[in-house]
């Protein structure tokens, strides 16, 4: 048999066994010193998000004319398995998720090649982009500007982070993008008296000519002069507010230039904003968020940008600090170090066993060293499928110590016994004691591989967290099998020699009391079976009280804080909210520090709307916490003090919320959504949804909150445009809404150019003549004759209600209802009572559909996986004894006794209060 001629071959070439396994294990020392770090692995889909503005236009036009269009078209993409899109006042987002194992930049060169071929279908203006190469994951590390000096307001600590802290860490390998939340972004601002511009009799549009016909450079080639090439260059790049109001708009009837100064007030103040940043309660910052580029190894990002901030901050300006919110290294050390001592732990333990039962220093040695070897060889092993070290491929080679060492002792032993049994020539006794188990040991360690098929089965989110465990301990289960029967054999021909009784002597009760107690049971089979059977039947019951989850929660050390307000909240009302918040959160003396942010950042990634928060809480080492309170107890604590009317709390943590907020919209951990056509059905069926699980005794201990998203709740003032009167003045719907749009939303018609710094002048009427419906109706309008009219003889003024923001999901409207459910109830045991009382309380009328979401479609999709592929994976472990002991019945016994294993499971379970999940 082959595995015999390699032993015995290893066994008598003892050094050029023991050269290869040293350059086999210099290999795995280099996978070691090259594997990526991070906390978790990365659970994001293959997706790629677009993204698009269309300044100053509410949602339902948004959704219209350019989510629909992109979502639409992107489904015909191939390999796209769904698409998702939001709306909002001026922006667009859709997400595109592909089909597992699709190569993510292959995925954006085709989002990329079907944008090419829209852009005539979109509305004029309008220029589709990607996103960052960046996944779910990928906000890595957070700070905040501060300047407790005075000395430099929000606008010019957001100009220092969009125009020189942006672009450094940019720079940075790894880095993705680098975004910017917060402050007063600068902008000029032309504040137009229409009065004025009636007196003059100029139009709007001639004063947007004007403005953008006075901010220019150009080239005039070069001109020699005196044996020197001299570029001839024209300026006119405008330099300030100074400069804007000399612009001259048109001549008076006496010649006399009229500037622009002459008809408006001319202002550097702060562009209009959709989100904010807070920071400890102390008032508003200035943030930025680092994104890390897909695959990349994040402890090794953090700390290069790190080393940047090292050496951008001698030249900062005076006073200002940069201010660390959230930095993922710290998971990342905590997690790695936790499972470093685990294995270290293990491996002393097995050691120190080894050592114990064996009874010889060299013996241990023997089945020990063999252990360090096949870990470093797994090493090597990740390095070239690109698997990061993290605590689920750590977990796999921890899981695995035990068995790995298993072959070795079984091996060793054996050589013992022989060698008391028959002392002839050593290396030969040797040589045929490890071919006697050598070949069966082998067997063995495959069929625990084959074991692990079920995980490798699993798709999707869950596949993502569990494949890196079951490689990571199939290949440390598969390099421990090849060192069995290769280095074992060369350490125990060179190490083992006959044993000293003596060393065993305190060993032999035990031996003995396990005769007598194996002696008994062989004499009374009845009772044995009877005792196992009633054992068996005993886990029954508490198998059923267990619960069910999808996966226990992961303790980021930080939380991330999201009450949802109603829609319609002002930027002013937020900033109050978010500061109050996070002076409470501040106030427990467990939190180091909260950034809290209200809307959204300039990223991509972060779709949030201004009603919703986002508040990062960093907390102190646990050594420093109140005697007695725990995570729970503090959550709880949290929850009880935070109460703000119609703001429903939601509990969570960054890495999940990031990554199920892109991966399915949800930012709670669990979700409903509602399907249909009609806004304001889908707003309905979702209240009903949500004040049923928290009206319902079958869900109300459960629920800590739960929040229907309101589709109807924006506040929308609406010029209804009547078409006989404008026909009357010969005007056009695009005449009037063009003045609509410019003096009262107003209109970004140039940018400066200020070294490396970029500002927009925009253009509108001053605030008098548009801060209230009344003056909103005296707005003039342009008619081809010269004249002016009010808006009012044009249009209707009317005050309605409609949709904030709208979502689609493969081209259906959708609305989501937020669950948060307690820890002390398995999901999937939750989301059975939640069913049955949505039911009976809230049933779906005809045209309308619900799909459960959150972590709990991974545990659905991962049970029905594993519904068949279980049981196929216990038919080829019993061929494969069938093969090796060739008879039915022994593979057979080996089998039954698989659910007799599941008692003491089972019982730990109860006893430790865990659930069920696809990790157990």
């Amino acid at each position: 048999m082959v595995i015999e001629r390699v032993i015995a071959w290893c066994a008598r070439h003892r050094l050029a066994t023991l050269l290869l396994t040293a350059l086999a294990a210099f290999w795995g020392l280099q996978g070691l010193r090259g594997v990526p770090l991070d906390a978790v692995p990365d659970l994001s889909d293959v997706q790629v998000i677009v993204h698009a503005r269309w300044p100053g236009r509410s949602p339902d036009l948004v959704e219209d004319q350019i989510t629909y269009p992109l979502a639409s078209a992107l489904l015909a993409a191939p390999g796209v398995r769904s698409v998702r899109g939001q709306s909002y006042m001026g922006l667009s987002f859709v997400y595109v998720i592909f089909e597992d194992g699709t190569n993510f930049y292959w995925a954006r060169s085709r989002v990329l090649e079907y944008l090419s071929g829209l852009q005539g279908r979109l509305a004029a203006g309008v220029h589709p982009a990607l996103g960052p190469d960046a996944t779910g994951v990928g906000w890595v590390y957070q700070y905040a500007l501060v300047d407790k000096s005075g000395k430099h307001d929000l606008a010019e600590l957001r100009s220092l982070q969009d125009f020189k802290l942006r672009y450094w860490l940019e720079a940075v390998p790894g880095v993705a993008e680098v975004a910017s939340v917060g402050g007063f972004v600068k902008e000029y601002q032309i504040h137009l008296d229409p009065a004025k511009l009636d007196g003059y009799g100029i139009s709007l549009n001639r004063i947007i000519r004007a403005v953008r016909c006075s901010n220019a450079d150009v080239g005039g080639r070069v001109l020699e002069i005196a044996g020197h090439e001299h570029f001839i260059r024209g300026r006119g790049y405008l330099h300030g507010t100074g400069d804007l109001a000399e612009i001259v708009v048109t001549l008076g009837a006496d010649g006399t230039p009229v500037r622009l100064g002459d008809v408006a007030e001319i202002t550097l103040g702060p562009a209009q904003r959709r989100g904010l940043a807070e920071l400890d309660g102390e008032g508003e910052t200035v943030g930025g968020i680092v994104v890390m580029r897909s695959g990349e190894d994040a402890l090794a990002v953090i700390d290069r940008v790190k080393a940047r901030l090292a050496e951008i901050r001698p030249g900062l300006p005076e006073g200002v600090e940069i201010v660390t919110v959230y930095d993922r290294s710290d998971l990342i050390q905590r997690a790695i170090a936790t499972l470093r001592t685990t294995l270290w732990e293990e491996a002393l333990v097995v050691t120190a066993v080894i050592a114990l039962f064996l009874g010889q220093a060299r013996a241990a040695a023997v089945a020990v060293i063999g252990l360090p070897v096949a870990i470093l060889l797994t090493f090597g092993a990740m390095k070239q499928q690109h698997l990061s070290a993290n605590i689920m491929s750590l977990g796999g080679i921890a899981v695995a110590v035990g068995a790995m060492v298993d072959a070795a002792i079984v091996m060793v032993e054996n050589v013992h016994r022989r060698l008391r049994e028959a002392p002839g020539e050593r290396l030969e006794t040797v040589i045929a004691a490890m071919q006697e188990v050598g070949p069966s040991i082998f067997f063995s360690l495959l069929v625990i591989t084959v074991s692990f098929l079920p995980v490798f089965s699993l798709e999707g989110t869950e596949g993502r967290l569990f494949r890196p465990l079951a490689w990571t301990k199939t290949y440390a289960m598969g390099f421990a099998a090849l060192l069995a029967v290769t280095l074992t054999p060369a350490l125990a021909a060179a190490l083992v020699g006959r044993p000293r009784r003596k060393h065993r002597d305190w060993f032999a009760p035990l031996v003995r009391g396990y005769g007598m107690l194996l002696g008994w049971m062989l004499r009374h089979p009845g009772w044995v079976s009877g005792l196992a059977g009633l054992a068996l039947l005993t886990t029954v019951p508490l198998w059923e009280r267990l619960g069910t989850e999808f996966m226990p929660p992961l303790n980021e050390g930080s939380i991330l804080y999201m009450p949802t307000a109603p829609p319609g909240m002002s930027i002013t009302e937020a900033g109050r909210v978010v500061h109050a918040m996070d002076k409470e959160l501040k106030s427990f003396p467990e939190v180091a520090r909260v950034f809290g942010k209200m809307g959204r950042s300039t990223s991509a990634t972060d779709p949030a709307p201004l009603s919703m928060a986002e508040i990062v809480v960093t907390l102190k080492p646990r050594d420093r916490w109140r005697p007695g309170m725990t995570w729970d107890g503090l959550i709880a604590e949290m929850d009880r003090r935070l109460r703000y009317p119609g703001m429903p709390n939601v509990w969570w943590m960054p890495i999940q919320t990031r990554l199920e907020m892109l991966a399915t919209g949800i930012r709670s951990n669990l979700g409903i959504k509602v399907f249909g056509d009609d806004p304001a059905a889908i707003e309905s069926l979702g209240l009903k949804i949500a004040q049923a699980l928290q009206r319902d005794s079958r869900t109300v201990p459960f629920t800590r909150s739960a929040f229907a998203e309101r589709l109807g709740g924006g506040y929308f003032l609406d010029f209804d445009i009547d078409r006989a009167r404008i026909a009357r003045y010969g005007l056009t719907v695009a005449d009037v809404e063009e003045a609509i749009q410019a003096a009262v939303g107003g209109l970004t018609v140039t940018e400066t150019v200020e070294g490396r710094e970029r500002y927009g002048v925009t253009l509108r009427y001053a605030r008098d003549f548009r801060d209230d419906p009344e003056t909103l109706k005296a707005v003039l309008v342009d008619t081809p004759d010269g004249a002016k009219v009010p808006l009012a003889q044009l249009a209707d003024l009317r005050f309605r209600t409609g949709p904030p923001m709208l979502r689609d999901e493969d081209g259906q409207l959708v609305g989501y209802v937020f669950v948060d459910v307690a820890d002390t109830i398995g999901i999937a045991d939750y989301v059975a009572r939640a069913k049955a009382v949505v039911a009976e309380q809230a049933k779906p009328p005809p045209g309308m559909r619900l799909a459960w979401a959150g972590r709990f479609r991974y545990l659905e999709r991962a049970r029905a996986r594993l519904l068949w592929i279980a049981p196929l994976t216990l038919v080829i472990v019993f061929l494969m004894l069938y093969l090796h002991r060739g008879s039915v019945a022994e593979a057979a016994l080996v089998l039954a006794t698989i659910p007799f294993s599941l008692v003491g499971a089972v019982w730990l379970l109860w006893v430790l209060d865990y659930h069920l999940s696809v990790a157990v």
